[in-house]
């Protein structure tokens, strides 16, 4: 176990914001789970939907890791969300603003888990952040994006602050890969057990 796990496990804490965890620690999966259980319960009551917004595009290494979530999730038999944005259909920086448009005409109250590819310090690749509140994508690479989600999901896939589209370009797939399947099962399990938590409230159909 790399040093520095430990603190992040189990989580998150009451009151906390924020939890962090890195990708190959044993229990990854476990505690995105908790996060998203946590940060949803105080909503879940009173929401329409769970929209899983997934944001990237296919044509980065880098900046994949919300399509391959969103499909790894279109493959779950698990019903109780509705994914936007995978390998076949990315959402990013021009379809964004149209994806929430839709979701706000859809749905009269959605609770969005946002996920998305960050850079970072050199000593935080590979760490996954689960937060409550919005996320504003594109930050990273000086793109000016609305902020969205009411909880979001974000994965340091590289290093930043220099040559930020060609860092992701050169990102290696198999940090993103094994990112993605980490955040795909603790987002399932998270909202099973928040659906499971409110059967009669939960107007999923």
């Amino acid at each position: 176990m790399r040093e520095g796990w430990q603190e992040f496990l189990p989580g998150p804490k009451p009151g906390n914001r924020e939890q962090r965890v890195h990708v190959d620690a044993p229990d990854a999966a476990i505690l995105v789970a908790d996060s998203i259980y946590a940060f949803g319960l105080d909503s879940i009551s009173s929401i329409d939907e769970i929209v899983l917004l997934c944001i990237g595009t296919d044509r980065s290494t880098g900046d994949s890791l919300g399509p391959l979530v969103g499909t790894r999730m279109t493959e779950r038999s698990s019903v109780g969300f509705t994914v936007l944005g995978t390998l076949d259909n990315p959402v990013h920086a021009t379809n964004l603003s149209e994806t929430m448009e839709w979701v706000r005409r859809q749905y009269a109250n959605p609770f969005v888990i946002a996920v998305d590819a960050s850079l970072g310090r050199t000593e935080s690749v590979g760490y996954i952040t689960i937060g409550k509140g919005s996320l504003r994508p594109g930050a990273g690479v000086n793109k000016s994006l609305p902020a969205v989600g009411n909880v979001f999901v974000t994965g340091v896939v590289n290093v930043g602050g220099f040559m930020e589209y060609l860092v992701l370009q050169n990102t290696r797939l198999s940090l993103v890969f094994r990112m993605a399947g980490v955040v795909a099962q603790g987002i399932a399990q998270g909202i099973s057990s928040l659906v499971s938590r409110h059967p009669a409230t939960y107007s999923h159909s």
